[in-house]
């Protein structure tokens, strides 16, 4: 295919883009900051206006077969909360109103795992929490991505050939970020907000392609996160300490996310690959 990827100079772009090349796509960068990688076109895009994603996308028309729209102000704390939300969801309309312009019916995009109620100052009905809870958006950046969501539900409403893939990835990290999962191991509260979870942005690169590849048609999303927490002790006994009072459902191994991925594995057969547990040694 040849995919255009949005936000393709940051972690998930990154990630996304090497996987794409690998399994022979043609891929197009456009980023606020592109990449100087001469591997594959980049061009300098202001996400927000309309008139240059619109061009971006058109320019590329008829020969764009897909868009992994990742472009985004990520986190709920790194900019004012107006900022974000009028930034995120002006960015994610251009982005599917120039692929319906295009006429571009393949489309995934990054979510948050923030929709599951995160921070989670208020407990969760049940673990491992996952796609089945209703959507509980705790900041102006949930709140954007929730947007996003129900914008592109009404797209493939408008449109029953359309396919919109919403990943609600958990913390994203790359593998020499892994160190800072020690802090956490002597501070668990530092990481409570969000379940201990994260997954690496290799893994948020399968379960894209995953997605891109599926038969699927419609808006859906999933949470894609890894398999297990971000600590060495036992997910039992955190949930003993600091959710006393919340039900587990179903099977949670020694190490197990308290964020499941069970929907994705189901319908796209994402399997995530990696755990800093592999590198422990350099994170010990």
């Amino acid at each position: 295919m040849k995919i255009l990827v949005t936000g393709s100079s940051g972690r998930v772009g990154r990630a996304a883009i090497e996987r794409l090349l690998e399994e022979g796509h043609q891929v197009i960068g456009i980023d606020a900051a592109p990449s100087s990688d001469t591997r594959w076109p980049s061009a300098k895009v202001d996400m927000r206006d309309y008139g240059q994603v619109l061009d971006a996308v058109v320019d590329l028309e008829p020969e764009i077969d897909a868009i992994v729209h990742l472009a985004a102000i990520v986190g709920a704390k790194v900019a004012p909360s107006t900022h974000i939300f009028h930034t995120n969801t002006a960015i994610s309309y251009n982005v599917f109103q120039a692929a319906k312009i295009a006429g571009v019916k393949n489309i995934v995009f990054a979510s948050s795992e923030t929709l599951l109620g995160i921070p989670f100052t208020e407990p969760p009905p049940y673990f491992p929490v996952d796609d089945s809870v209703t959507s509980k958006p705790e900041s102006s950046y949930a709140l954007s991505k929730l947007v996003d969501e129900a914008v592109a539900a009404e797209f493939c409403r408008w449109d029953p050939s359309l396919k919109m893939i919403g990943l609600r990835f958990s913390w994203v990290k790359e593998p020499h970020q892994y160190n800072e999962f020690k802090a956490t191991e002597q501070n668990p509260e530092l990481q409570k907000w969000n379940l201990w979870s994260y997954v690496d942005s290799r893994d948020c690169a399968q379960a894209i392609s995953l997605a891109l590849n599926s038969d699927l048609s419609g808006f859906h999303h999933f949470v894609i996160a890894a398999d297990d927490t971000v600590m060495t002790r036992p997910t039992r006994a955190l949930v003993a300490v600091y959710y006393p009072d919340v039900p587990i459902q179903g099977q949670i191994d020694e190490h197990g996310s308290l964020v499941s991925s069970r929907l994705a594995r189901d319908v796209l057969g994402y399997r995530p690959k990696y755990s800093w547990r592999d590198n422990r040694a350099d994170v010990s």
